[in-house]
């Protein structure tokens, strides 16, 4: 019985990691990025929004399953990467620190990371920033990368994170001479210094 069990939630698994894949595949397909026909076009969208539904992402967002098997993908791992390889290389994100100082002067920097393996670990932190829904969820792991920054410049007196999406270019636009485009999602304004009259944090 229990190697039944065992069984059956490894089916369960394999089934959610390879929909989640194919959900992959189909969003490059709709974008046209592949060397298929655009008259499949709404072939591969049907295609989509059926898997969609199979992983209950057409679900509302309030939904205790939808959030179960978000919960669950989320966890496991399985939700994102699948689209990183060809045919195209997906879109990022990119998020600058503007440094604002008592004197009027401004400074920029960019996230920083320690080695290439959290290098990877923040690239893929600022494609989830990029892609969340949930604004406030946004704003807080952008503080959490600012403050990190202002640790480094605490003469700052606020900061300013502009985040922006980067687009790259498909196949034929590459071979027409495009390059990346940027579009810009949000401004977030931090003031980190404690307030003149506020008492010390014991």
């Amino acid at each position: 019985m229990r190697r039944h069990l065992y069984l059956l939630a490894l089916a369960i698994h394999f089934y959610f990691v390879v929909a989640i894949a194919w959900l992959d595949v189909f969003s490059l397909l709709i974008r046209g990025v592949s060397w298929f026909p655009s008259s499949l076009e709404k072939v591969w969208s049907g295609a989509g929004e059926a898997t969609a539904a199979a992983l209950g992402q057409s679900l509302d967002n309030s939904n205790a399953i939808r959030q179960t098997l978000t919960t669950y993908f989320h966890c496991a791992g399985i939700d994102g990467g699948y689209g990183f390889f060809a045919p195209a290389v997906p879109s990022g994100a990119k998020l600058v620190f503007e440094l604002h100082y008592a004197d009027g002067h401004v400074e920029y920097e960019l996230p920083q990371v320690n080695g290439h393996a959290a290098g990877v670990r923040l690239t893929t932190l600022l494609g989830y920033i990029g892609t969340t829904d949930y604004e406030q969820l946004r704003e807080v792991m952008i503080k959490m990368l600012a403050y990190r920054v202002w640790q480094e410049h605490p003469s700052a007196k606020t900061i300013r994170a502009v985040l922006g999406s980067i687009s790259q270019p498909t196949a034929s636009e590459a071979a027409r001479g495009s390059s990346e485009s940027y579009t810009f999602i949000g401004a977030y304004d931090f003031n980190f210094q404690p307030e003149p009259n506020a008492s010390p944090v014991p």
